[in-house]
């Protein structure tokens, strides 16, 4: 679904890493980790195109991102929800709002409804749907960055960090709804520095772990 092929990547002639391969098949899970620096965030961007790779290719559906036009990009965006780190929402608008706003900007208004309700439910959201986001709390916040991830039916999730501000009760249902969109057929790629959450959930997802660090990536141990 999405593969890079001895992908390169730098700031400033500097390079962050080089001749990088990953392969996200269908229905995988895999956790990225590594220290802080070592370029999680920027290989999560070149796998949803919002960076192109300096060296090497990345594949979005079989389809080579360098030679995607910004219209064909966004298609394949569409295939690929993105849980930011840092969760941003338009504080104008409720939070039922903003978790259909990736609908209501793609012409997809009409599925709103439906989806909204069943997605709120999910996540627990059902009571906070018609706050303001600065009303809610860290958890609350990540949970709706999730359900504005998934309202599309994407094919894969990639989370950044998506239990960095939570405490761990909230980190292990957060974690825990990301299993259940594995489990549904999603593919999913989480960036965390957070080993005890990977580790406790061994017997809950058959997982790849890999490593970043010193510019190279590597499997970190065997299946969870």
């Amino acid at each position: 679904m999405i593969e890079l092929d001895r992908v390169s990547y730098g700031y400033r002639g500097n390079p962050l890493f080089s001749h990088l391969s990953l392969t996200l098949a269908p229905g995988s899970f895999h956790f990225l980790t590594g220290p802080s620096g070592a370029g999680k965030t920027t290989l999560l961007r070149l796998c949803y195109a919002d960076l192109r790779a300096m060296g090497g290719k990345v594949r979005l559906f079989g389809q080579d991102a360098a030679t995607l036009n910004r219209d064909a990009v966004a298609m394949s965006r569409r295939r690929i929800g993105v849980v930011h780190q840092d969760c941003q929402f338009l504080d104008h608008l409720s939070i039922a709002e903003n978790i259909a706003l990736p609908l209501t900007v793609s012409d997809r208004a009409g599925e709103v409804a439906g989806n909204l309700e069943e997605l709120l439910s999910w996540v627990g959201l059902d009571a906070q749907a018609r706050q303001l986001p600065p009303e809610l709390s860290g958890g609350e916040r990540q949970r709706a960055a999730l359900a504005r991830a998934v309202i599309v039916s994407p094919d894969v999730i990639i989370a950044d960090e998506p239990t960095g501000n939570v405490d761990w009760e909230m980190s292990q249902r957060l974690l825990g709804l990301l299993i259940e969109l594995n489990k549904m057929g999603k593919t999913i790629l989480i960036a965390t520095h957070d080993l005890a959450m990977i580790r406790s959930m061994k017997s809950d997802v058959s997982a790849r772990v890999l490593r970043l660090q010193g510019g190279q990536l590597q499997q970190a141990g065997a299946e969870l």
